[in-house]
């Protein structure tokens, strides 16, 4: 059995990585006899929309174009930013006859045999209202004492002069901006460059206007 791993962390600094992602699914791959046939990483929010997520949705395309058996996730929140988007990939996945292993959850959409699971649609549709109804609240909770601390007088937002200029992203980014310009795809230009595509996809934008999707 040939699969895919992908994993994600939101944050785009050094304080967060994918390792124990990628590592537990490694982990469970080995016990399971299941070949690796590539690895996916994204440093992207939780928030962003599936569309905007560009190494999943590549990913997904490559399970589908070389009949790839099975994509391994450390949790079903990988997936989408909501139950909706979840379902959606879901039904892509399921579609294409792909199955999909959620580590925390433990659960897959088709069980040993190739059936489908009875369950699985039920445990995706509960445990994605829940993760769902926690981020909202996480959010409520956040929007809630940030107008608080504004009440009292605390200042938010960057310190004057912390935003780069453009001139200063033109010096830090050039080969990207170089990439950009002759009509590299924002995908491509983060392989070759080694830098996040969420930070391609905002040079691309900011130096050449709106970001295509199909990048």
């Amino acid at each position: 059995m040939k699969a895919l791993i992908y994993s994600r962390v939101s944050s785009n600094d050094n304080r967060q990585n994918t390792e124990r992602q990628i590592n537990d699914l490694r982990k469970y791959a080995n016990s399971n006899n299941i070949e690796i046939a590539n690895e996916y990483s994204e440093k992207i929010s939780g928030a962003v929309k599936n569309e905007q997520r560009i190494v999943l949705n590549e990913c997904l395309s490559f399970a589908k174009e070389n009949n790839i058996d099975m994509i391994l996730f450390s949790e079903l929140s990988r997936l989408g930013r909501n139950i909706y988007e979840v379902q959606e990939n879901i039904k892509f996945l399921h579609d294409n006859k792909i199955n999909a292993y959620f580590q925390k959850e433990n659960i897959k959409i088709f069980d040993e045999n190739g059936s489908e699971s009875v369950v699985f649609p039920v445990l995706v549709a509960c445990l994605g209202l829940v993760s769902q109804v926690e981020r909202e609240n996480i959010k409520f909770r956040l929007n809630s004492g940030r107008e608080l601390a504004k009440e009292k007088g605390v200042k938010f937002g960057r310190k004057v002069g912390s935003t780069k200029s453009l001139d200063k992203m033109k010096e830090e980014y050039a080969e990207q901006i170089k990439l950009l310009k002759k009509g590299v795809s924002v995908r491509q230009v983060a392989r070759l460059t080694n830098t996040s595509p969420t930070t391609i996809m905002k040079l691309k934008k900011e130096f050449f206007g709106l970001v295509q999707v199909s990048d």
